[in-house]
């Protein structure tokens, strides 16, 4: 088990402004390099402008290793319905935070949501969908767990944002991963990307859109055109810093209902 206690991300500071209800969000520092375990959801999310507002939805965040000893009674009292929170990435990585995040979460009320950080190159889908499953992932019948999440963006630890895979290997590892998570918790399993990412690296495939609600990662005033096959979307991280620990998110109410029943 690996932590960041070595490895603080520096974010920008965020006021709330009372009369307006908006959020001011001062442009984000470089995080270092990361090293394997490191990467987070929307690591290369595109950044296309400066939100300044909330955007509608309910309010939420996602945090990973790099937000230690999380405050829930302040995220809970800030506002927010729900967390996202890494548990696993490839098959030997498992958040030294995930625990108090998952528990502090849920004993302030929140939704909340277990997510693996796919890297494809390391091991199969199945393997990394068990590793998950193992470790943080698995279902739950509290009624306030959501189905597990697969984040799957740009390569950040080499060159080839697509690991290497063409866009066939690359439908065919997300199948493996979505397929063994559903036979394991009876769920499908949402995935994270980002268009571009989506478009260039599986084909643009259509495949999952019907099963998969989708979280979508782009830092800007709107979420963008959706990856090839999505209508709309379940979860949109739009900011990098905020109000919240972590990323700054808002969830789709009615993706939410359907998901929920």
């Amino acid at each position: 088990m690996q932590t960041f206690k070595h490895a603080r991300r520096v974010a920008a500071a965020v006021v709330t402004a009372a009369a307006c209800g908006t959020l001011m969000a001062g442009p984000a520092q470089a995080s270092p390099s990361p090293r394997h375990g490191q990467a987070h959801a929307g690591s290369a999310a595109p950044r296309s402008s400066v939100m300044t507002e909330v955007p509608p939805g309910i309010p939420g965040l996602d945090v990973s290793g790099w937000q230690e000893n999380v405050d829930w009674d302040a995220v809970k009292a800030n506002g927010a319905k729900f967390a996202f929170i890494k548990a696993t990435e490839s098959t030997d990585y498992h958040s030294g935070e995930f625990d108090q995040q998952w528990n502090g979460s849920y004993r302030v009320g929140l939704i909340h949501a277990a997510y693996h950080y796919a890297t494809p190159d390391s091991a199969s889908g199945k393997a990394q969908a068990d590793y998950f499953v193992d470790n943080g992932g698995g279902r739950t019948g509290d009624g306030r767990t959501l189905p597990g999440v697969l984040d799957i963006e740009d390569n950040v630890y080499g060159p080839d944002k697509c690991y290497g895979f063409t866009p066939d290997q690359m439908v065919s590892w997300i199948h493996d991963f979505i397929n063994e998570y559903h036979a394991r918790t009876g769920w499908w399993a949402t995935i994270n990307t980002f268009t571009e990412w989506w478009n260039d690296c599986t084909g643009g495939s259509t495949e999952f859109a019907a099963k998969d609600a989708l979280w979508i990662n782009n830092h800007g005033t709107s979420p963008g055109t959706l990856p090839a096959g999505w209508k709309t979307y379940f979860v949109w991280q739009w900011a990098e810093t905020g109000v919240f620990p972590g990323d700054q998110d808002v969830m789709n109410p009615e993706v939410l209902e359907q998901l929920l029943h």
